[in-house]
């Protein structure tokens, strides 16, 4: 399995996070850049598909990525940020909640801080993107509806989450190797990374904190080869010019 992790496209609470005067969303939309992002990550993978040549060594994705399946998060940004590239390359297309955003969706400030929100409901979804798999629990409520999620929480989906990635996706004997894309969001890479390498989350040596850094629309790529995981990279962004590296 060659496993993709590509992070949303940058959101207004990315673009407002220092602005003292700016009110954080509980789901935030794409800005314009965070569109554009969008689209230039579209261009790329369409025109990247192919793999030229199977026989080559192609760790950095030199000869095409060859994607067999993306997955989204449904939190706006990531939705929004998967669908442009969805339509191009016509591959399987579907929603996992399990990648969402540590948190959830919930209340930012005054009485309704941390309060759980519901979250797009699936007439939304079926509406703006019609041809994204949903999930049958998702309702006419909203797909979110929980108590605000804390980091041990966050951890341990996770965790869940490795188990099954390699449940649906891991090698398997008279099977093309799948090459799986999920959309999602840079604090639960965090958790996803330590989870995968074993690690204590955002643990470091000498009582520092360690935290893996994502741009907007990057794409880091992790392998599983039998019982072995490489880190191919982590935080690329050359498909994107320069005036589209935001944070």
């Amino acid at each position: 399995m060659e496993l993709y992790f590509i992070r949303h496209g940058q959101s207004k609470n990315n673009a407002y996070w220092n602005d003292p005067d700016y009110r954080e969303s509980p789901d935030p939309v794409l800005t314009d850049i965070g569109i554009e992002q969008a689209r230039c990550l579209a261009d790329f993978l369409e025109k990247t598909q192919l793999i030229a040549d199977g026989k080559i060594w192609n760790i950095q994705n030199r000869h095409g990525f060859g994607l067999t399946h993306i997955y989204t998060s449904l939190m706006e940004r990531a939705v929004h940020t998967a669908a442009p590239a969805a339509r191009r390359l016509r591959i399987p297309f579907a929603a996992w909640v399990e990648i969402h955003e540590s948190g959830g969706i919930f209340g930012r400030d005054g009485e309704r801080k941390l309060l759980a929100l519901p979250g797009p409901s699936r007439s939304y979804f079926e509406q703006n993107i019609p041809e994204l798999a949903l999930p049958a629990s998702l309702d006419g409520v909203g797909w979110w509806n929980r108590a605000f999620e804390t980091e041990e929480e966050a951890h341990q989906r996770a965790e869940s989450l490795w188990v099954e990635l390699l449940s649906r996706h891991r090698d398997k004997e008279e099977q093309p190797e799948h090459r799986v894309a999920l959309i999602s969001h840079g604090g639960f890479f965090v958790h996803l990374m330590c989870a995968i390498l074993n690690i204590p989350w955002r643990q470091a040596s000498q009582g520092m904190k360690a935290w893996f850094v994502l741009n907007n629309c990057s794409i880091s790529r992790l392998d599983v080869r039998g019982n072995e995981i490489s880190v191919a990279y982590l935080n690329r962004t050359d498909h994107l010019p320069d005036h589209l590296i935001t944070g």
